[in-house]
Formats: C-alpha cells, structure tokens, sequence
C-alpha cells in the first residue's frame, strides 16, 4: 500500500492556526499587566512569540527525523532516568506559589512535568507495542507498564501539580485500553486509585479549591475569585463578545488572563462564537491526530501518535473545563494558546514526532 510522501499538511496548518491565536490571545490578555509589571506591554507576548519560534524549530527537525528511534530502550532509558531526575531536583528549587514545579537556572525557567508527557507517552508505546497478545498478563505485562506512569504521577502530583498528573493517568489509562487491556483492569485501577484521590481532594489546598468550585461564593475575593471573575469574564461576552483587546477582567481582576485562564479572556473578546471557533480548532487537531495514530503503519507509531494526540486534548479539555466551572481548578495550560515556555516547545517538539509518523500513515 502507498505511503504518504510528506507530513499531514492539515496536522501542520491547525498547528500553525493555534500557535498564532495564542499569540494575539496572549498580547490581549497580558498587554496591560506588562506594562505595570515590566514597562512594556510587549515583554510577556515577545518572550512567548520566541519560544514557539524556538517550538517550531524543533518541531521541523522531530518532523524529519525517523519515529523508530524513540522505539528503544536505548533512547527512552535516558529520557525515563533524566526526567525522573529533574521531577526530583524541582523540590529543590526555591517554591513560587507554594508549590516546587519549576527550575530555574540563572534566568532559564522550565516545568519538568511538561517533558514527563511525551516521555511517557513514548515509553509506554515502546513497552505495550511488543506486548499486544499479553494485555491480559497482569504481572508481567500491566503491572510493569503502571510502574513508571505512577512514578511520575506521584512525583508530580507532590510539588503539587495534580492537574497534571490527572492528565498523565487518564493519558496512560487510555494507551493500555487502546493496547488491549481488558476493562476490568481499568475498573480495578480505578477503585484502587479513589481512596488516594479522595484523601487529596478532601485535605490541603485541594480541598479549598472544591470548596470554591461548589461554593464559589462563600468567599467571593479568596479560594472563589479566580472562579467568579472567569465566569464574569465569560458571561460577559455573550454571543460576539466586546471585541479584540477590549475585555475587562484582564485589568487586574482575572488572575493569569495570558496563562490558566486564557479562555475566559477568549470567550469575553470573543465571545461564544470565538470560544467554539477555537474548540472547533482543537477538534480538528485531534481529528487530523488520532487519524494519523489509526492509519500509523505499526503498533509503536499508532500508540505514540495516540498518546500524543490525546495529551493535548486532554490537556485543553480540563483547562476550559476549569474556565468555564465544570472541574474544580488546576492550574493546566491550554495547549499551544496559553503563555507558558516549556509548555509551547514540547508541545511543539511532540507534534513534530507526531508529524513524522504522518510521513508513513497509510
């Protein structure tokens, strides 16, 4: 059967589509913050328009370069070694906003749990795709495939970040299924990990955070603001917003409007025909995604263009999610739009594998 000779043009063009909303989103949401905090309206947008530079730089090489070789323990060993090394280091750093989730190296900041998703996306299709006809072996198969997934999820999870490790778990749970894993296994997973869940939710932080969720306005200017001005913010675009650059909450009453809640930014400017224009964008990556990952010609391509694909939907669907009052908050980019480095050129560098498998989809 005939190969493609090139990369999903599609893939690379809602790519690119993204990368420039979230730059205009971006300049819209922090112009005014940055003119207070830095002098220069264009100090937060000119570092994020340099980092997806950065970002599609990577991305056009990881397109050109061959998806076998993630496909050994010779590549992906280092990649498990170095990242559980720097989700280690982080505790070390210095906390900003009571939590350790970044390091920073003379001015250079990154988040590893950012790097943690494509490596173990790329682990697990490497360790599941030579083991299809034994999904059902728990101890051999299952149990050593949860092993490094759970790693990560705790190590995560501690600085706390459990946003992100929510992501890595349903990521993981969906790769074993889409490998063959039987149902039952993921019911057991499932019941074996509430108790855990429920502990977090109901103690620290989190459960301040849940409190603000069902009761947001019990205290309106504490654990409830962020979740009442993002609603503001929505509410008041209606249906064809208040124009580009025109929205009220980012003037200081919607925290993180350029980061963690961009989308209520969005949505106020936008209004609800920007806010499903650019859900509609996200569908059709993922479409253009997961197509790529079922016509991949192997099961370590079709698992890794899955695991990719569904990272970032993952990711974008627990961030609006939070915007628009359907989860509790946690503090999880959305992909390609929100400011945030490390976020944009991983993000970048995971589409560009996901790009080169594209090469070879039938």
């Amino acid at each position: 059967m005939a190969k493609r000779a090139g990369v999903d043009k599609w893939l690379f063009f809602i790519t690119v589509v993204l990368i420039v909303t979230g730059l205009a989103m971006v300049f819209s949401a922090s112009a005014v913050v940055a003119q207070e905090q830095h002098h220069s309206p264009y100090s937060i947008v000119g570092k994020q328009a340099i980092c997806a530079l950065i970002g599609l730089v990577v991305l056009l090489l990881l397109s050109h370069i061959d998806y076998s070789i993630y496909n050994s323990p010779r590549v992906l060993y280092p990649a498990l070694c170095v990242t559980v090394f720097l989700l280690v280091v982080v505790y070390f750093m210095p906390a900003a906003n009571n939590a350790h989730r970044w390091i920073n190296l003379h001015g250079f900041r990154f988040q590893p749990s950012e790097i943690a998703k494509p490596v173990l996306v790329l682990f697990l299709a490497w360790f599941l795709s030579s083991r299809l006809g034994q999904m059902r072996d728990w101890k051999n198969t299952l149990l050593p495939a949860a092993i490094i997934p759970i790693l990560f999820i705790v190590l995560i999870d501690r600085q706390p970040d459990l946003g992100t490790a929510l992501v890595l778990a349903g990521v993981t749970a969906m790769m074993l299924v889409l490998a063959g894993m039987e149902w039952k296994f993921l019911f057991i997973g499932v019941v074996a990990a509430m108790p855990m869940l429920a502990y977090q939710l109901l103690s620290g932080y989190h459960r301040k955070r849940l409190d603000a969720f069902f009761h947001p306005d019990n205290d309106p200017l504490g654990v409830g603001f962020h979740i009442n001005q993002s609603l503001i913010a929505v509410g008041a675009g209606g249906l064809t917003g208040r124009g580009y650059m025109n929205g009220a909450q980012k003037l200081f009453f919607l925290p993180e409007a350029h980061n963690d809640f961009i989308f209520a930014n969005i949505a106020e400017e936008l209004g609800f025909v920007g806010a499903i224009l650019l859900l509609c964008f996200f569908l059709y990556f993922g479409y253009r995604g997961l197509r790529t990952a079922f016509r991949a010609p192997d099961s370590f391509a079709r698992l890794a263009a899955f695991g990719l694909t569904t990272t970032i939907l993952l990711q974008a669907f627990f961030n609006i999610s939070v915007v628009i009052a359907l989860l509790p908050a946690k503090g999880i980019p959305l992909p390609l739009i929100s400011a945030g480095g490390t976020s944009i050129i991983v993000t970048l560098a995971s589409i560009g594998v996901l790009l080169n498998i594209s090469r070879k989809a039938d």
